[in-house]
């Protein structure tokens, strides 16, 4: 049985075809005007030779997964303009004419873990993301967490010393929230240079591993969950994960359970591996 994926993030969409990560056929298209990317996601199902079943979607946000409401499928207050109250799913669903799962590309790739990878044996779990921006997804007894609308954990409110990091925070909406402390443009713009230009011993790392333990120490103590999988481009920087477990330890102080915190086992495929699951979700809700 055969599947589409989408991971709709803010610099590529990521297509996939396939039914799991041993069975997945992947290209990315650059992020450009909703029409031109959207166009050349179509084109890519429309030259599958095998039919889909359904497709799911994983998308950068805010997006309103609200099924009841008339902007369900569509990206809201993202920052880029070009994208901000765009409907996602509609010219994807009017085009190919197949059920349609939609969420965001955090929670899809907590979906892809909790199926295939670092979460598979365990009923809850915490996925975030830093990298351009920072998003996280939970699942809690078996199921995804959402609420009036899906869980925004990378603009939160950390402690910001400022005398040690006098930098403002680079998030347009919020300032110093943990992403606009601690994602890829953060680093870039507080340190001059990109992170993965940065040597492991640079400052920017003890800085960085304090701003994810701050956040992952208070997600613990109000989602408790068994497992914290870190992924997206920063955490390429494999050094971060014990600098972060110690300051996590120390943060928590033997007041509860201490999450595992690793790397994603799907790598850079959890989100478009979760888009399969949403895929499968929602054909079978169909059937």
């Amino acid at each position: 049985m055969t599947y589409g994926a989408v991971e709709a993030g803010g610099t590529k969409f990521i297509c996939g075809i396939g039914s799991g990560p041993d069975d997945l056929r992947a290209i990315q298209i650059p992020t450009e005007s909703p029409a031109v990317t959207i166009r050349a996601v179509i084109e890519f199902f429309r030259a599958s030779q095998e039919p889909l079943l359904a497709i799911g979607i994983g998308s950068f946000g805010p997006v309103c997964t609200d099924p009841h409401s008339p902007l369900w499928g569509h990206i809201t207050t993202t920052p880029k303009t070009d994208w901000r109250n765009f409907d996602l799913v509609g010219p994807i669903r009017t085009a190919l004419g197949v059920p349609i799962g939609f969420d965001t590309d955090v929670n899809a790739a907590v979906l892809g873990e909790a199926r295939w990878g670092a979460a598979r044996d365990i009923e809850s779990c915490l996925y975030l993301t830093i990298g351009t921006g920072i998003g996280g997804g939970a699942i809690s007894s078996g199921r995804i967490v959402h609420g009036m609308s899906h869980p925004e954990m990378g603009h939160i409110r950390i402690p910001h010393d400022h005398a040690e990091d006098p930098f403002p925070g680079s998030c347009p909406y919020h300032g110093d929230c943990l992403e606009g402390l601690a994602a890829g443009p953060a680093i870039e713009t507080r340190w001059g240079k990109p992170a993965e230009e940065l040597p492991p011993g640079h400052p920017a790392w003890e800085l960085e591993a304090h701003y994810l333990a701050l956040a992952i120490a208070n997600f613990s103590c109000t989602l408790s969950s068994e497992r914290v999988i870190l992924g997206g481009g920063v955490m390429r920087h494999t050094q971060l994960f014990p600098r972060i477990r110690e300051e996590v330890a120390s943060l928590i102080g033997g007041y509860i359970a201490i999450p595992q915190i690793v790397p994603p086992t799907l790598g850079d495929r959890a989100g478009v591996c979760g888009a399969l699951v949403l895929a499968q979700a929602i054909k079978s809700k169909c059937d």
